[in-house]
């Protein structure tokens, strides 16, 4: 059957950076309350964790790509909000963000998540940030965490 391959989601030795937008910030403030709590229920110990603040999530990916390139991180675990408006911005906005971090990833090879809560309103944001749905920003942290120990795991060339 061949080898199985699976991460877990034990943060030891795990360097992390935490880029996260600062609008919305009554949300992303959140979602990082949220990440840092999952950092530390994991065990990634505190000063093995940076943070950037960016202006928005458009912004994400360029700080997320000098991260993953400075080869001080394990993982890069990007944090942000899109509520959708009355305009097209919303899909611009949202599309460009996830491009962006996918390509950080695939790019550089470190593990670039896409913690970005994409929500209709604010409530719905509120909900997906420490509300009702949980949090977005801690299941970011899980995600990193484990493609970091995945990859440690998997053939290279």
């Amino acid at each position: 059957m061949g080898t199985t391959y699976e991460g877990e989601v034990d943060g030891s030795g795990v360097r992390l950076a935490l880029v996260v937008a600062r609008f919305n910030e009554a949300v992303t403030t959140r979602l990082l309350s949220g990440a840092r709590e999952a950092i530390d229920t994991y065990g990634v110990r505190a000063e093995d964790v940076d943070t950037a603040w960016v202006p928005g999530a458009f912004e994400l990916p360029m700080a997320a790509r000098r991260l993953a390139e400075s080869k001080r991180y394990d993982a890069i675990v990007c944090l942000g909000a899109v509520i959708r408006g009355e305009t097209p911005h919303f899909d611009y906005v949202s599309a460009e963000a996830a491009r962006g971090v996918r390509e950080v990833g695939r790019d550089t090879g470190v593990p670039t998540v896409f913690g970005v809560i994409t929500p209709d309103t604010r409530d719905q944001a509120l909900a997906r940030a420490g509300g009702a749905k949980g949090n977005k920003g801690a299941d970011a942290v899980a995600t990193a965490i484990e493609m970091v120990n995945l990859l440690r795991q998997l053939p290279q060339e």
